[in-house]
């Protein structure tokens, strides 16, 4: 049978799903959520969707591990305790390591299982101790997250296997992660556990962040299918600690190169507004009261009081207050030592673009593109003009000059315009949006 201009019914039902899949694949990239933190502060340096309600995946093992370790706190378990798996437990689905009904694990094996194999056995087993049943222990879980502000959250399981009901945000998985920080920082080690040995067996653990990224030291990924590749991630850099989630990712390694970006975002953002923090102008001298001048003068003769307070009571000349956007204007620097160069002085430049919103995507496509030669780099979005039109030039600096070359020469494989820009170099490539 045939319909519209001879377009057989059976190519329709096979089309059909394909079309399906493509459109979702694309509204799924698109809707992508993040957040990224301050973890001592809980400021919001980046946010994405971060309120849009999601599944958590195997990222809900943060919450089964934050209540081992309250319990390991309370003296409810101990790490060494060996505890009994059920059928049930024995029986999850994949990620798992492989248990068997009857037999014993101790807890702190169950928790390195989880944090490297996400196992999901390893969770049920956890649950199970603590509560008797995963029902029980999943209420719990929900009562402990509203506890901890996760308004948009609810647990259905300890592992994060596929169900409808069980949800979060990413906003609210932030709050997990800072709380696991901030309240258990003794046992925040387990996250950065680089394989486990069970058995004959050694697994290594999901997130490749750990290595690939500086500074990263945990927490969890997480995958299944209706969710997409998930992460949730902290770093230091420099004294300071962020933490990041994303939720949504097409693929393991896009979902990590988006980590790292956002990351990089976080910590420049974050020093930008620690620089105009400490450039703010101090409070103003307060001036002597008219009691205390005429108390002063009284023990003194006519000449002495004439020139003694007024020496006293002079305001130091202070220096006009600079607004806000001079204070982000960069410093001149001090002009480099003849025959030196800095090595980090380089940048490339990517396209110069009408909308400011086109150049910043630009060079976030950039480092998703090289992540290994981008990922330290600085985002600069500034106008130029050119053809007597204002534009936005979207640059990455701060590299060395084999990184800005290096760069280049793969991105324009990759189909961008690049020129590596040097010091003090204003190189302009326009390019239509």
């Amino acid at each position: 049978m045939r319909i519209g201009r001879g377009i057989p019914w059976a190519l329709i039902v096979f089309l059909l799903p394909v079309l399906a899949g493509l459109s979702a694949f694309e509204s799924h990239a698109a809707r992508y959520k993040a957040i990224v933190v301050e973890a001592d502060t809980g400021k919001v340096l980046f946010s994405r969707y971060a309120d849009k309600r999601h599944y958590p995946a195997s990222l809900t093992k943060m919450m089964t591990l934050y209540l081992t370790f309250e319990a390991i706190e309370s003296g409810a378990l101990t790490f060494d305790k060996r505890v009994r798996v059920s059928k049930r437990a024995a029986g999850q689905t994949p990620s798992r390591i492989g248990l068997r009904p009857g037999r014993r694990i101790a807890v702190e094996d169950a928790i390195l299982a989880m944090v490297t194999k996400s196992a999901n056995d390893a969770a049920t087993v956890l649950a199970e101790a603590l509560t008797g049943t995963e029902v029980e222990f999943a209420k719990k879980m929900t009562e402990t997250a509203k506890r901890l502000g996760m308004k948009n959250t609810v647990f259905r399981n300890a592992s994060g296997l596929p169900n409808r009901h069980q949800i979060s945000t990413a906003r609210d998985l932030a709050l997990l992660a800072q709380a696991l920080i901030s309240e258990f920082p003794q046992y925040y080690h387990y996250f950065s556990t680089k394989k486990f040995t069970w058995g004959k067996r050694t697994y290594v653990n999901h997130n490749k962040l750990l290595k690939t990224y500086k500074g990263a030291d945990g927490l969890k990924t997480g995958y299944i299918r209706a969710s997409g590749f998930n992460i949730a991630t902290s770093a230091q850099r420099n004294g300071d600690r962020l933490i990041g989630i994303v939720l949504g990712g097409r693929t393991s390694k896009w979902r990590d190169r988006k980590m790292a970006y956002l990351l990089n975002v976080g910590f420049n953002r974050l020093q930008t507004l620690q620089v105009v923090a400490k450039r703010k102008p101090g409070p103003k001298p307060k001036p002597q009261k008219m009691k205390e001048v005429e108390r002063k003068t009284a023990k003194l003769g006519p000449l002495d009081a004439i020139a003694k307070v007024i020496k006293s009571v002079r305001t130091p000349t202070q220096k006009p207050r600079s607004s806000k956007l001079d204070l982000l204007k960069p410093k001149p620097p001090a002009p480099p030592k003849a025959g030196t160069q800095l090595a980090t002085s380089w940048g490339i430049q990517v396209g110069a673009f009408s909308a400011y919103g086109t150049a910043f995507q630009k060079t976030q496509d950039a480092v998703e593109a090289q992540p290994q030669l981008l990922n330290s780099a600085r985002v600069v979005v500034d106008r130029a003009f050119g053809d007597s039109r204002r534009l936005y030039r979207a640059r990455l600096l701060g590299i060395s000059e084999q990184s800005a070359r290096d760069a280049c020469r793969r991105l324009i494989i990759d189909q961008f315009a690049c020129i590596p820009i040097p010091p003090e170099g204003e190189f302009l490539t326009i390019a239509k949006n």
